[in-house]
Order: C-alpha cells, then sequence, then structure tokens
C-alpha cells in the first residue's frame, strides 16, 4: 500500500476543553477528537462514552474529580465504536454500563472486528491501547427508552434511532434541555458513515430537533450553547448526508463503480466539507457504505482490520 490511513499521520496531541454547560453538565471535547460528557447529579456521576482506553478514561476521571468527589456509578455507551467504549475499565468505581439492546447485538455481531479495524486506523486515539482487557460488554440494557435517577436529576436515555449506527442512543435531561447526541450529530467535523443508514438518519435528527434542546454536545466538535450553533450542527450533519448520499444513488443508478462513485463524491464534496476535520479519513468509508445501501444492501457490511486496507488500496491507493 502506497499511501497509509489519512488518520495514520494524525498524531499532533489535541487540547481539551472540559466545559460546564449547564449546572453539574460538562462536556470534554478536543479540537474534534470523541466527546464525552458528564452528568453530577445529587450523590453520583454519569459518564456519557467512556473513551477509548483505560489510560485516557483515566484523564477523564481527574477531570471529574476537579468538579466533584461523587463516585462514578454509571457509565453510557452512546454505539458500539470502540472508541467510545474500551475505556470502562479505567473507572475504579463499580459502574454500570449502559447500551441499547441494539448496541450490545453489535457488540455481540462486531466488536472485536471494530476494535481491531479502530486501533489500526486511528493510533493516536488509542493511547496505552495494551491496557485494553478486552472488549466493553453492557451491564444494563434497554429497548427502546429509559430513565436515570440520579436522585432528583432525570436523565433519558432514548434509543433514537438508525442513523451513524443501528444501536444510537442519545442522553437527554429534560429539565435542563441539554442533550447529548453522540455522532448523529458532529459540528465541524465529518460525520464516520461506515456503518450507517443514510436513509434512516435524517429522520433520526428530526427527532432529536423536536426535543428543541437549548444546549447540545456532539459526538465530535465543541458543545453547541445557542439556537444558531444547534441548528448548525443539526442541519450541517443532514446535508452532508443528503449530498453524499445523492451521489452514490445517482453513480449506481448510472452503473457506475464504486472507484467512479467515490472519485465523484471527493471532487464534489470537498469544496463544501473538505474544512471539516477528518475527512479524508472519512470519505472512503462513507462512500463505500454509501455505495452499498443505494445498492440496496441495509446492514452495513463488518469492517475488519483486513476490509479496511483493500478498500483502503482500492480507493487511495
Amino acid at each position: 500500500m502506497s499511501k497509509g490511513f489519512a488518520s495514520q499521520s494524525d498524531l499532533a496531541e489535541k487540547r481539551e476543553t472540559f466545559a460546564e454547560i449547564g449546572p453539574g453538565l460538562y462536556a470534554l471535547t478536543a479540537e474534534g477528537d470523541p466527546n464525552s460528557g458528564v452528568v453530577v447529579g445529587d450523590d453520583s456521576v454519569l459518564v456519557i462514552d467512556a473513551r477509548a482506553t483505560p489510560r485516557m478514561a483515566g484523564d477523564l476521571v481527574a477531570r471529574v474529580r476537579e468538579v466533584t468527589d461523587k463516585p462514578i456509578r454509571h457509565v453510557l455507551l452512546t454505539h458500539y465504536h470502540a472508541v467510545r467504549v474500551l475505556g470502562v475499565a479505567g473507572y475504579a468505581d463499580r459502574v454500570n454500563v449502559i447500551a441499547s439492546d441494539v448496541a450490545r447485538a453489535m457488540i455481540v455481531e462486531r466488536g472485536q472486528a471494530d476494535m481491531e479495524s479502530e486501533i489500526q486506523r486511528f493510533p493516536r486515539l488509542f493511547r496505552g491501547k495494551e491496557e485494553i482487557p478486552g472488549l466493553t460488554w453492557p451491564t444494563l440494557t434497554f429497548h427502546g427508552e429509559m430513565t436515570l435517577w440520579l436522585g432528583t436529576r432525570e436523565v433519558r436515555i432514548i434509543h433514537a434511532g438508525r442513523g451513524h449506527t443501528a444501536g444510537d442512543t442519545v442522553a437527554w435531561l429534560p429539565r435542563e434541555r441539554v442533550l447529548y447526541s453522540g455522532d448523529l450529530v458532529e459540528y465541524g467535523a465529518t460525520p464516520y458513515c461506515g456503518d450507517a443508514h443514510y436513509q434512516d438518519w435524517p429522520a433520526t435528527l428530526d427527532r432529536l430537533e423536536a426535543l428543541r434542546p437549548e444546549a447540545l454536545v456532539p459526538g465530535r466538535g465543541e458543545a453547541l450553547t445557542s439556537p444558531e450553533q444547534i441548528r448548525d450542527g443539526l442541519e450541517g450533519t443532514r446535508a452532508f448526508l443528503r449530498d453524499l448520499f445523492a451521489i452514490a444513488r445517482a453513480g449506481v443508478a448510472a452503473g457506475h463503480d464504486l472507484k467512479a462513485v467515490y472519485d465523484r463524491a471527493m471532487s464534489e464534496m470537498r469544496p463544501k466539507y473538505g474544512h471539516w476535520v477528518i475527512f479524508e479519513h472519512c470519505m472512503p468509508f462513507d462512500v463505500s457504505r454509501a455505495y452499498d445501501e443505494a445498492k440496496g444492501l441495509d446492514a452495513p457490511r463488518i469492517w475488519t482490520a483486513e476490509r479496511d486496507l483493500e478498500m483502503w488500496r482500492a480507493l487511495e491507493g
């Protein structure tokens, strides 16, 4: 392979920001790296997305300890991707690991392959990977929706619908009107769509918008704390999905192969979205999945380390 994954050359550490977006509500962001959330309740703490490794989870725990000494009793996994979940072993407190039943099924089906794939693609995001004890398994699953009470603080955990994956989950605080969206919404960051459902994702975003959040923590990018930012995050994600899937559908209808569709997508999408972080990394995966879905393949094919390399050689080698 003459050209490695775009993410393999992304080795510069990002500046982290731990910001309070509401009383006892925090967002850990890092210039387009995966975000995590923290909800401080009356007597315990909920972490939203565990981070990629126990060592990196330890960095988040240190941030939590700057603002509260309450125990971290719950970790919510917004979906099954390794970069979000493998850090659970870094929480010293005994934690309940919460995920949708669909997300757990995806760990069963493709968790090991995804772990090997993601570590290969994004070495910087798996600092201390040798400390990962294995796959992360939920200890508590739900179907559709559940409510977590942190004393008097209500957190609604909602399987919002298919989008970034089939099992995407959000955390919604109705009293505070704060939404942690996971990778269903991105801001200034390219949506990763390798496991996506393009045709379902916009309707899932509609359901999030209908909640009328006043603050929104996306999967990547800064926390959104104004109506204009929230609108831009939702509409920017929608527009990317709409534009890319339209290119894939037109290409499939015309009988073009994947490489031809990819070349057209890069030409047409780069002027509008090329400044978003991880654009060069995501696009080969995004186009591959869009092409499959446009051809009628409803369930995303599993990404393995071997399939990653074959695809990258075909499109970028």
